[in-house]
């Protein structure tokens, strides 16, 4: 059967629309195996004389910078998914390899390319992705697929070891990810101030190390790239010198 001039010239025309309004990340059509449970391994308790600090979410900032790849990747967009929400507590004393915490990351509080956010990561993060791409990227993000947002509102990172490494530390955190267990380790770099303590760090991640099944279509010539890169600035204040409204 012959094919018109103009089929032979836009073959996958089609999806390549729906290509533009899905967005990247998370847009997978059924949800990947679940994972192994992963033991939770014992944590060790509050250090004796630790002062509490309570994280502040307006001066504190989660990154996950998600990467288009494939033979196709033009037609797709990077992304920048952000959390301007992160809550949780922090137990600190005259040792910093005693710290411990609990950060909690909501998960429906997530945002996606915001211009501003696009705009400092660099020129990966071009401006102009269209709001319904950045709407459609959030819903598939929190669809069952991916994040399940509906049954696991919270990402909930909790330290169990803090060692010196050159002029910052390597930090051991348990990820708990949709009911799953996973153990990380973290680079980080820690500010200390009278009352306040702010900790920050960058580093690659993989989805596959999270449980998650990176996006792929057309037999891999569009794709999720399995890294993403993290970047954090978390603050937190003595709770003795909390503001109260």
């Amino acid at each position: 059967m012959s094919m018109s001039p103009s089929s032979r010239r836009f073959p996958y025309r089609p999806w390549l629309a729906g290509l533009f309004l899905w967005g990247l990340w998370g847009c997978q059509t059924s949800p990947p195996p679940a994972p192994a449970p992963t033991p939770v391994p014992e944590q060790r308790g509050i250090p004796a004389g630790a002062v509490e600090y309570q994280v502040v979410p307006e001066e504190s900032l989660l990154q996950i910078l998600v990467y288009r790849g494939g033979a196709m990747a033009r037609l797709g967009h990077n992304h920048v998914i952000a959390s301007h929400h992160l809550g949780g507590e922090v137990q600190v004393t005259g040792d910093l390899t005693a710290t411990r915490f609990e950060i909690r990351v909501p998960v429906t509080e997530l945002t996606i390319d915001e211009p501003a956010m696009r705009e400092d990561a660099g020129p990966d993060f071009p401006a102009g992705v269209p709001q319904s791409a950045r709407e459609g990227t959030r819903k598939n993000l929190l669809s069952e697929a991916l994040l399940d947002g509906a049954n696991y509102p919270e990402i909930v990172l909790r330290a169990t070891d803090v060692v010196a490494a050159g002029e910052g530390f390597d930090v051991g955190v348990q990820i708990t990810l949709k009911g799953q267990v996973r153990n990380l380790r973290v680079p980080v770099r820690i500010e200390r101030k009278q009352g306040t303590l702010i900790a920050r760090g960058e580093f690659p991640l993989k989805q596959s190390d999270l449980g998650l099944k990176p996006f792929s279509i057309a037999m891999g010539t569009l794709v999720v790239l399995d890294e993403m890169k993290i970047r954090f600035a978390i603050s937190a204040r003595e709770m003795g010198s909390l503001p109260t409204s």
